[in-house]
């Protein structure tokens, strides 16, 4: 039957710790993990790491060029003089799907390493972790939304959904900026490089397990990159350039080794490009 471990980081039954040892030393070949996961659960993997996001990517494509055309199509809908509660869902919608695009990709060491260790048996045990995961990031849309709502009502906002002023920009690099030298930030960015770490410290047999799982690790993420997505404000919430930095960014600071002195670095060039901002 499936059951949640009550206690935290509770050791993974025998056959998993096997599947996590036999995979834990190729976790720095990502190759081997992708083929040894696709062996297993092919069609969670590739619905979960290739045909969300690209969909996902495909949606907002589509807006953003309507947005910065015609504005007849798929974005139509944000010209709305009045936000009612159907617009404010849409508005919702429409950050949840972003998140998905750009941080759902980033969160595929831990998918795939929990799709080897668990093996063909339990294919929806990678659905419920997916989920956990994205349920954070939904939550974390819900707070944009009202975010954006807030600013766009106190005219920092345009309706192009872009900052209004140098000054709004410039505080927005601030924030990014300081919360990228934090112990805060630094904290979070290590569960999020360490996804083999993170499954035997967390680890939770079963459906619901694997769900909490996926929120643990997702509060890590959205720890790890809050103040990053606050940038889409900055540059533009539909722009494609910007929204395709920062998910190459983020996806930079997780996979690559330099990630933590990374994330010092960028956090010094943010406040570089604020001050740029605030005096030119």
């Amino acid at each position: 039957m499936d059951s949640t471990r009550p206690s935290r980081g509770a050791a993974p039954d025998a056959s998993v710790v096997s599947g996590l040892s036999r995979e834990s030393v190729t976790v720095s070949r990502p190759s081997t993990l992708l083929e040894s996961a696709l062996r297993f659960n092919r069609t969670p993997i590739l619905l979960l790491l290739v045909l969300l996001p690209a969909v996902s990517w495909l949606w907002i494509v589509v807006m953003a060029r309507d947005m910065y055309g015609p504005m007849t199509g798929a974005s139509a809908w944000m010209m709305t003089p009045r936000w009612d509660v159907s617009h404010l869902l849409l508005l919702w919608a429409m950050w949840a799907v972003m998140m998905t695009a750009m941080m759902l990709p980033s969160a595929s060491p831990l998918v795939l390493l929990y799709g080897a260790a668990v093996r063909r048996t339990l294919p929806g045990r990678i659905y419920a972790l997916a989920g956990g995961y994205l349920a954070l990031w939904t939550l974390f849309s819900l707070a944009a939304t009202v975010i954006q709502r807030l600013l766009a009502s106190l005219l920092l906002l345009s309706p192009m959904m872009e900052a209004a002023s140098s000054r709004t920009t410039a505080a927005l690099l601030v924030v990014a900026g300081v919360y990228q030298l934090t112990p805060a930030k630094r904290a979070c960015l290590r569960a999020c490089q360490s996804p083999l770490g993170f499954l035997m410290s967390h680890w939770r047999d079963g459906l619901s397990g694997a769900f909490r799982m996926g929120l643990e690790h997702g509060m890590h993420c959205v720890g790890c990159c809050w103040a990053l997505m606050l940038l889409l404000f900055a540059g533009g919430v539909m722009n494609l350039a910007v929204i395709a930095a920062l998910t190459a960014f983020v996806a930079l600071e997780k996979f690559v080794s330099v990630g933590r002195r990374g994330a010092a670095v960028s956090g010094i060039l943010l406040l570089a490009a604020a001050l740029w901002v605030a005096f030119h």
